[in-house]
């Protein structure tokens, strides 16, 4: 019998056959350690009874939540991170250097075929270059650092199939914020995701991140996509023969197949406060907003701060109205400076910040007060998450919420005058 792509990657994993439901010993390739769970992962290693990692170079650590600190408390966790790097002789530490998610395969990590863990929900995103890639809590990577391995259930997989030609002003936020209202919050619980079709196969890889990393907020445990040559390109290697066959078999057993058709996608936003609560862009237009936020693991990235740049090109941002922009990891930030991108940007009147989690997890920078309204183009926008719990979080895509800037309210770019 065929396999999906998560069932061919963990039974190279184990060197046997898997298949839904199995629980299994898989061998790690890499982990990823943020800095809010640095202390507690450490403190848990030590409790294990644990004094050296297993293996140094199949460790990262990334200090990108609390960068730059915004609370007293934020400096308890540099130092536990400093303190845990030099005493295990750990080197692959960025503490400025942009978001964990992006770090992980820009700085070349995470290759296709990988098993790879973090201790944040959005490690779902390195499935955009087909690796098993998942969050879990600091018990469970305390144990990988200390033993190398980790048990999981072979999950069931659910077929996105996407054909077609994206139409003008659709991103693939709006792809992936479409399927999580067509499955909800909750509807693919434990299962993968796995993205096939010529519009999925035209996506770059950049785009492919944005739906891996929002895939948790329908539930999924991961998400998949086939290795391409534009992954290959991307990753800087040859994709050898295991890579190669990374790609569901035609006699493969799904869970169910979802089906679209690209030309039907429009702008849509996830209104408050609920990630599945998803609208049209043109039902909810005209509602008047405060500030905009583009950044993010989920659209932080160089054509993520190209498409608002083409969208704010002689214009201003609305008066009373805060545009707020964070790239992902500097390397963007400093691609976005060489195309033109970030002064375009500036001229239009937006905020620049250093690279870092920032307003998505509500810390540095942009946290507003009862009864403001943001567009933002992160991936969650639950109660509290940007300031108070009676502020109202719209998710949208950069092109989206460049437009909404520009108008001082929620518009489509395709409305723009």
């Amino acid at each position: 019998m065929g396999q999906t792509i998560i069932e061919k990657i963990i039974s190279h994993s184990v060197g046997a056959a898997v298949k839904p439901g199995d629980i299994v010993t898989v061998d790690v390739d890499r982990v990823m350690l943020d800095d809010i769970m640095m202390p507690f992962i450490i403190a848990k290693f030590q409790e294990m009874g644990f004094r050296k990692v297993w293996d140094p170079d199949r460790i990262v650590m990334i200090y990108d939540h609390l960068v730059p600190s915004s609370q007293i408390d934020d400096v308890r966790h540099y130092k536990a991170g400093d303190e845990f790097a030099r005493e295990q002789g750990l080197t692959h530490v960025h503490r400025s250097d942009g978001v964990c998610h992006q770090l992980m395969t820009e700085a070349g990590y995470v290759k296709p075929g990988d098993v790879v863990f973090g201790t944040d929900s959005h490690t779902t995103t390195y499935g955009c270059v087909g690796a098993f890639a998942t969050g879990i809590g600091y018990t469970e990577m305390a144990g990988i650092l200390g033993t190398g391995n980790l048990w999981v259930k072979v999950p069931e997989t659910i077929r996105v199939e996407i054909n077609g030609e994206l139409p003008e002003g659709v991103m693939s936020k709006d792809v992936i914020l479409r399927l999580i209202g067509d499955l909800g919050a909750d509807g693919a619980t434990y299962r993968a995701l796995e993205f096939t079709g010529d519009t999925v196969k035209a996506m770059s890889i950049a785009s492919r991140m944005t739906m891996a990393n929002m895939a948790i907020e329908a539930g999924a445990k991961c998400a998949t996509f086939t290795p391409d040559e534009k992954t290959a390109e991307y990753c800087g290697i040859a994709l050898d023969e295991f890579q190669k066959s990374l790609t569901g078999d035609a006699d493969a057993v799904y869970l169910r197949t979802l089906s679209y058709r690209a030309e039907e996608f429009v702008p849509v936003m996830a209104c408050p406060s609920q990630v599945d609560k998803i609208r049209d862009v043109s039902e909810v237009a005209g509602t008047p907003i405060d500030q905009v936020f583009i950044g993010s693991c989920t659209n932080g990235r160089l054509e993520d701060l190209q498409a608002a740049a083409k969208v704010l090109c002689g214009r201003k941002v609305a008066p009373f109205v805060k545009l707020i922009v964070t790239p992902v990891s500097r390397k963007v930030y400093e691609d976005a400076v060489r195309c033109g991108a970030i002064r375009t940007l500036l001229e239009a009147g937006a905020i620049l910040t250093h690279p870092g989690c920032g307003l998505c997890c509500g810390r540095t920078g942009g946290i507003l007060c009862d009864g403001e309204r943001v567009v933002a183009t992160n991936n969650r926008n639950f109660l509290g998450r940007m300031g108070t719990s009676k502020v109202e979080i719209y998710l949208a895509s950069p092109e989206t919420a460049a437009a909404c800037a520009v108008a001082g309210k929620i518009i489509s770019s395709r409305e723009l005058e």
